[in-house]
């Protein structure tokens, strides 16, 4: 039977994505957030002082008093506006600041007294620009004689990120380079030469010159481009801007088949050598002396406690006063490092559900089109499971191993209150906070929450307890879940059933959903 071999990639990823994807691989050039400004959109009428008349450009002029006129004039191909009773007026090439005295003295030839003159520029000349070199889309784009270079460069869709430089791009008139322009003078003074447009011009983004990589504690990573044979350290730190609690940075530098690394003191490698295609990662090499934890929850103690490093647990709950209300046997650990694994951890899952989805075969052109709508219901649940946020609790099994459990930076301790309430989760008809009491059962809970909205063969149920340990029970073995031990605060979660008779994956998103519940205490079905 012929295989048909399905590629829902094509389906459901537009081909843009995939570019992004690739070009998210790169290091981003500094500068790339420039072209996000929308500057193609906003084109710009204001004049300043120094703006200097071309052909084109529109002149508005009032005379009042012994005669009047109010009319717009042109600059014509001579560089004279025409005014009645008066003449040409030579005004191309007068500085924006100098027009209306240039006006005023040429009238004032033929009407010597009780005539008033006012001038002012109207409007700029309509321009056509070549844009060209390395940018994104070279083309022939319209403007004002008014408008920036930056203008122009929006419309070509901004400088290319692997090939354009952005320290040298040219303004070409009649076949010469009038103008060179270092968008990093830009970016990191506010200086940009002034310029006008005209109609013809050429703006020519050159290739790419010498760039290293920076990594690391940084604003930004980015590749750095200098114009020199090679650069230092100073330059690049300039751009950047390091993190405050860099100590280090670490150099790597390839020569033929071989790397070699640098590592120097940050205060010491100002003048550090720097060549094209060096990597540079600013590190922070400090060793942790103290560490600082925050304690939540039922107590009377301070919220922050600053610890020598390697301090445990024990040690910390000593100098916690406790209260009546405070559960020290259901106490809970969140710890972002474990906050992350779980959220990889999470991520690795999902992302091996997504692979297998996409690249799944089908017997049929039937088969095709039925797993095409299933491989669709899982995709938009496999996007939804991504934003979940593990909440990175470490599983505290017993007060006896408090003094084995060293406490790390950022830490939360929260210690719970005495509860008499049991939570059920999930896929019960009505999900509550049920009285806990001494003889009742984890189906007991389930029944006063309304009962299963599904059947119970192959749904699970998890019973997680507030320090973090969790039972996993099968909802049709009832008479494990009698025998389960449940006490005031512990939660009950029903797992959604994934059905068989549709769904290929069932068994990978059962586990992803066991997964989700035990590391974020949510119940993400369908």
């Amino acid at each position: 039977m012929k295989k048909h071999l399905i590629l829902f990639a094509l389906l459901f990823l537009p081909f843009t994505t995939i570019a992004q994807i690739q070009q998210s691989q790169q290091t981003p050039v500094y500068g790339d957030w420039l072209f996000n400004g929308d500057f193609a959109n906003q084109s710009f009428n204001g004049f300043n002082p120094d703006y200097q008349l071309a052909i084109g450009d529109k002149v508005r002029v009032q005379i009042w008093g012994g005669t009047s006129l109010d009319a717009i004039f042109e600059i014509d191909k001579q560089g004279n506006i025409f005014i009645p009773k008066v003449g040409p007026v030579q005004v191309s090439g007068v500085k924006n600041s100098q027009l209306n005295q240039v006006v005023v003295n040429r009238v004032k030839q033929v009407f010597q007294s009780n005539v008033h003159i006012y001038a002012t520029l109207e409007s700029a000349q309509p321009v056509k620009v070549y844009v060209t070199g390395h940018v994104m889309q070279p083309g022939l784009y319209a403007g004002l004689s008014s408008d920036s270079i930056l203008y122009f460069l929006d419309k070509a869709k901004g400088i290319h990120p692997t090939s354009g430089s952005y320290l040298d791009i040219r303004l070409i008139r009649s076949g010469q380079a009038i103008e060179t322009f270092n968008l990093y003078t830009f970016l990191t003074q506010g200086l940009m030469t002034p310029h006008q447009i005209r109609d013809g011009d050429t703006i020519f983004v050159s290739p790419r010159k010498k760039h290293v990589a920076v990594d690391g504690l940084v604003a930004k990573a980015s590749a750095i481009e200098f114009a020199q044979t090679q650069t230092n350290l100073a330059y690049i730190k300039q751009m950047v801007k390091p993190q405050p609690t860099v100590t280090h940075v670490r150099i790597y530098r390839n020569s033929g088949t071989e790397q070699f690394v640098d590592y120097h003191a940050i205060d010491e490698a100002d003048q550090a050598p720097l060549y094209s295609g060096d990597k540079v990662v600013f590190v922070s090499d400090q060793k942790a002396r103290s560490i600082s934890v925050r304690v939540e929850g039922e107590h009377e103690s301070e919220r922050e406690y600053v610890l020598p490093h390697g301090s445990t647990l024990a040690e910390l709950i000593s100098q916690i006063e406790l209260n009546n209300l405070s559960d020290l046997s259901g106490i809970q650990l969140f710890r972002d490092s474990v906050r992350a694994r779980q959220k990889e951890m999470l991520q690795s899952s999902l992302q091996s559900l997504e692979s297998s989805v996409l690249t799944a075969r089908s017997d049929t052109a039937e088969a095709a089109a039925l797993r095409a709508k299933e491989a669709e219901l899982i995709l938009q649940w496999v996007e939804r499971a991504k934003n979940i946020q593990p909440r990175g609790q470490v599983i505290l099994t017993n007060t006896d191993v408090f003094n084995d459990i060293h406490l790390e930076q950022g830490d939360i301790i929260r210690i719970p209150s005495k509860s008499s309430l049991v939570l059920v989760h999930g896929e019960v008809v009505f999900p509550s906070a049920i009285t806990h009491e001494a003889d009742s059962t984890v189906i007991d809970y389930i029944n006063s929450a309304g009962g299963y909205t599904q059947s119970e063969d192959s749904t699970y149920v998890i019973v997680m307890h507030k320090n973090g340990q969790f039972e996993k029970y099968l909802a049709e073995d009832t008479s494990k879940l009698k025998r389960a031990k449940i006490v005031g605060g512990d939660e009950i979660f029903i797992l959604p059933k994934v059905d068989t008779k549709y769904l290929q994956f069932s068994k990978d998103i059962t586990q992803i959903i066991y997964q989700i519940a035990v590391s974020a205490a949510v119940v993400l079905g369908m």
